[in-house]
């Protein structure tokens, strides 16, 4: 597995998409609505409440609504790493009332998966790259003797095979740093599947399973009550969160740099001016000084990523994922 060209193209490298991202714009146009937006917008989050997408939409959306005048909508749609929601998105009308906000799984998870009912890049309009994290937080129970990550490499190495991570789905933020991790550092490391967070970490807290890639916004609380141990954020900036945990490169690996990012999307076809109109707001709501300060919070900051250049960004990272996927040694799901 070519680590190096792994780290590089999945969250970011510019390989040549450009002809599909345009097409993902233009197919199936609709009219425009000269008076978007007359009535309430729904955004589908195909994933329970409480996580990631859930919160960022919900911080930005009262913002987003004051912008346009309307009422923001958000429907939770949860299912199968988020094919669920995501395929229901892809087949409702592209009139602008109806939008998918989710995170960098909307390219990663349908390579792992036989017959995902939509394309992520030529079934949507791509609005608005929104927000970035710090990375994903590198956790372990503390009855876990290592301090470091140079100890948990040096202990994952004496007993190849006998350590364990937890992957809360294929393709997803929890699955593929754990993937780079174990080929940069040359590491026999057992994945353990898990259905999602949840459950992850029940089974961490009581040391069932050795280390996790998770959020920092669900690390930091039990790294505070001291609970777990966060060695490092896969990212290549600190988070003042947790200001004491080093990156992955600080930590002695270098060229490891892999966040989670998150998008707005509608179905394909839909109107520019509409699009334009809705981009417009998600500049308006990041630049908000409280939405400044909860992103802050929750290891985040704001994009604010144009729509001609997002859809190459998805089309780039498509198919970053799908070479990605092609590499590791897990199997694909039917």
């Amino acid at each position: 597995m070519q680590v190096k060209a792994i780290t590089r193209t999945i969250f970011g490298a510019l390989l040549a998409c450009t002809a599909l991202g345009t097409a993902a714009q233009t197919a199936g146009a609709v009219k425009a609505d000269p008076n978007f937006p007359s009535k309430p917008i729904r955004v589908v989050v195909p994933s329970p409440p409480g996580g990631p997408p859930d919160l960022i939409m919900r911080i930005i959306s009262p913002k987003m609504s004051s912008v346009l005048g309307q009422s923001i909508i958000v429907e939770n749609k949860p299912g199968a790493g988020g094919l669920v929601g995501t395929a229901y998105l892809a087949k409702v009308p592209a009139d602008g009332y109806s939008w998918l906000f989710t995170t960098a799984s909307h390219v990663n998870i349908p390579p792992f998966h036989k017959n995902v009912a939509y394309d992520p890049v030529k079934d949507f309009t791509h609005v608005s790259l929104v927000a970035q994290n710090y990375g994903q937080a590198l956790v372990i129970p503390t009855s876990l003797p290592a301090n470091n990550v140079s100890e948990l490499v040096a202990l994952a190495k004496k007993s190849p095979g006998k350590l364990s991570y937890a992957s809360a789905g294929l393709g997803t933020a929890s699955h593929i740093p754990a993937e780079v991790f174990k080929a940069k550092t040359q590491t026999d490391i057992l994945m353990v599947p898990y259905k999602g967070v949840a459950e992850v970490m029940s089974d961490l807290l009581s040391g069932r399973v050795d280390m996790f890639f998770v959020g920092t916004q669900i690390a930091i609380k039990h790294v505070e009550a001291g609970k777990l141990r966060a060695l490092a954020l896969t990212g290549n900036t600190r988070w003042k969160g947790l200001p004491n945990v080093p990156t992955m490169q600080e930590a002695g690996i270098p060229n490891f740099d892999v966040v989670n990012w998150f998008g707005l999307w509608l179905p394909a076809g839909a109107p520019k001016p509409i699009v334009d109109k809705i981009y417009d707001a998600v500049q308006q709501a990041i630049k908000d000084p409280d939405v400044i300060k909860q992103f802050e919070a929750q290891g985040l900051y704001g994009v604010g990523m144009p729509p001609a250049d997002f859809a190459k960004f998805v089309a780039q990272e498509a198919q970053a994922a799908t070479a990605i996927a092609k590499s590791l040694p897990q199997e694909v799901s039917k």
